[in-house]
């Protein structure tokens, strides 16, 4: 055993968790077991840490025991990394009055609570990403997937190809639908007039990578293979089909410079990155320019190739035996699926909704889960009437919150795909994980995309608050999992951000307003809004009924719903018709889709 010492200062206090003694403690996310006792430990005393690898039976590698008395203070795990998530969930239970008083056993759902930034559209430098780190080790996150490289940019120093951010890291125009809609989509050097990106040098890499680590966050580059290439081919055209950049954004699989290329790059990012996971990308490939390369029908027609998605194939497995040439384990979206060779270790990230994560577990692979159309961070939040414009659907917090990570049954998977589908979906038309299988879902990642987050201030509008959603699925178990529990402790949680510096979206105050066919329920995102409503076609006001527990439908009926804070009108109003028998999913509504 090893024994630490530490004082606990009050420096927690901006948390604004303190609350009264008698009530729950809010800490996100939800640890396995927690029994609070009545009073605080106050400011200055020690905290025993006590390093007990014996306790990894119990505990797993990442859990901790946190027992604070009147008098004492004592934090117990099996690793380090245990001691950091207790200091973590101390941090939360601290304020003006001292460490509550509570003991918790706490150990994580699952071992991969990934993030997901994308510097490429727009490029966020070292201060920023390292911001978003710190914030995401509160909520004990443990990877972090960083989006290096894209169409829109080259955001790594690679000494054996300059080229790469001298002519492929800046752009000719920052805003991304003029520059996207462009007849070329340029790209130029940074001393260009008006000159767009940046890109990050070997040392700024090296210490955001020390900087997560002290975190116990992993970094996972990401280098796009074979698509979402163009900035390479400005510096190097000869890698492309055909020959000349800005016709195609994908790797020609028939030249063997690009497996020198790749062997080289991803030699100098894995000095860069101790990551075991290297993710190649190897999504959206459009494969125009192969049908058309002679040396790419010359190759199928060697291999007995039936098909361009064979070419995909044949790159990501030339890729996968570079990474374990290296000890290396590959990463890739869900079309890796198509490789019949991948290895048992292979990680597979779910985007295109559930069914690839269903797949890849079910295939015995490591499975991630990242439904775009649950978890990504680019959809809007709320009404696109009232927002910024964001990339495509509607994504609130409580719906991100709705996914249930392992669908090992058709209930659950058919939940998970009326999210993902934005309408009800039955259980006797999905796929499903196999009970046996349900352990190759390795975890989940939130995905921040940024081709409409052009700053820092948008980017943390758009990841914050609804990360915090993401960290409870990865790290909560499954029966501790409570939408009323989570959304009432987050008005705290988001003055303990803005505290920090962050730019955070306000919880909406809109009424949500669904119906089961039988029953109707009304809800506000901030919990501190009451939902008023009328049946009978006038406008809700101050005088209007509260709602407060689900009532029957009866025939058709029209619901006008609004908040209010005690006598004030806060938001605009929800008009909603609603039948008998019929099912709303009022959430998650196409109706919200950008035209």
């Amino acid at each position: 055993m090893t024994f630490k010492r530490y004082t606990v200062l009050l420096l927690f206090a901006a948390a604004l968790l303190e609350g009264c003694t008698s009530a729950p403690v809010k800490i996100i996310p939800e640890p396995l077991s927690v029994k609070t006792g009545r009073g605080y430990c106050t400011a200055g005393t020690e905290v025993e840490e006590i390093l007990s690898p014996e306790l990894s039976g119990r505990l797993g590698e990442e859990g901790y025991l946190l027992d604070v008395s009147r008098k004492a203070i004592t934090a117990k795990a099996a690793t380090e990394a245990g001691l950091f998530y207790a200091r973590q969930t101390l941090s939360q239970i601290t304020s003006e009055k001292g460490v509550r008083c509570v003991r918790i056993e706490d150990r994580p759902r699952f071992p991969y609570r990934g993030f997901h930034m994308d510097v490429s559209r727009h490029f966020f430098g070292k201060e920023e990403v390292e911001k978003v780190i710190d914030e995401a080790s509160r909520y004990k996150f443990n990877q972090f997937h960083f989006h290096l490289t894209d169409n829109g940019g080259w955001r790594i120093q690679i000494d054996s190809y300059p080229l790469l951010t001298e002519m492929g890291s800046y752009r000719v125009m920052k805003d991304w639908d003029g520059w996207w809609k462009m007849g070329k989509r340029l790209f130029c050097s940074a001393d260009t007039p008006g000159a767009y990106g940046g890109y990050f040098t070997k040392d700024d890499i090296r210490e955001i990578v020390a900087y997560a680590a002290d975190r116990h966050i992993n970094v996972i580059p990401e280098i796009e293979f074979p698509a979402h290439s163009d900035p390479v081919f400005v510096g190097y055209p000869e890698l492309c089909c055909d020959g000349k950049p800005y016709l195609s954004g994908e790797f020609c699989p028939a030249n063997p410079a690009v497996y020198d290329f790749a062997r080289t790059v991803l030699g100098e990012v894995m000095e860069l990155f101790p990551s075991r996971i290297i993710h190649i990308g190897a999504d959206e490939a459009r494969k125009h320019s192969w049908k058309k390369c002679p040396a790419c029908q010359a190759l199928m027609k060697k291999e007995g190739m039936t098909s361009l998605d064979d070419l995909q194939c044949f790159m990501v497995s030339r890729l996968s035996e570079i990474l374990k040439e290296n000890g290396r384990t590959m990463a890739g979206w869900d079309e890796i699926l198509k490789n019949e060779d991948l290895t048992p270790d292979t990680y597979v990230y779910s985007y295109r909704g559930e069914k690839g994560g269903i797949r890849a577990a079910n295939r015995g692979l490591n499975a991630i889960m990242t439904p775009g159309e649950i978890l990504y961070m680019d959809w809007y939040q709320a009404s696109p009437e009232y927002e910024k414009k964001a990339m495509y659907g509607y994504s609130p917090i409580k719906k991100m919150y709705s996914f249930i990570p392992v669908p090992d049954t058709p209930e659950k998977a058919a939940s998970n795909e009326s999210l993902v589908e934005a309408r009800k979906v039955g259980a006797d038309s999905v796929e499903f994980i196999l009970p046996e299988c349900a352990a190759n879902v390795a975890g989940i990642e939130g995905c921040a995309w940024t081709e409409y987050m052009p700053n820092r201030e948008h980017l943390e509008y758009m990841m914050f608050p609804r990360l915090l959603a993401i960290a409870e699925l990865a790290w909560s178990a499954p029966q501790n999992l409570s939408w009323e529990r989570f959304r009432t402790s987050l008005p705290a949680f988001i003055d303990g951000l803005r505290a920090r510096g962050f730019n955070v979206y306000d919880l909406h105050n809109a009424p949500e307003v669904t119906c089961d066919g039988s029953l109707i329920r009304m809800e506000s995102e901030n919990p501190l809004a009451a939902v008023r409503y009328t049946l009978d076609g006038s406008a809700p006001d101050a005088a209007s009924p509260i709602y407060e527990k689900p009532f029957p439908v009866k025939g058709r009926v029209t619901v006008r719903a609004a908040s209010f804070i005690g006598p004030e009108k806060v938001s605009h109003e929800r008009n909603v018709v609603l039948e008998e028998g019929t099912e709303t999913l009022d959430y998650y509504p196409l109706t919200y889709y950008p035209s």
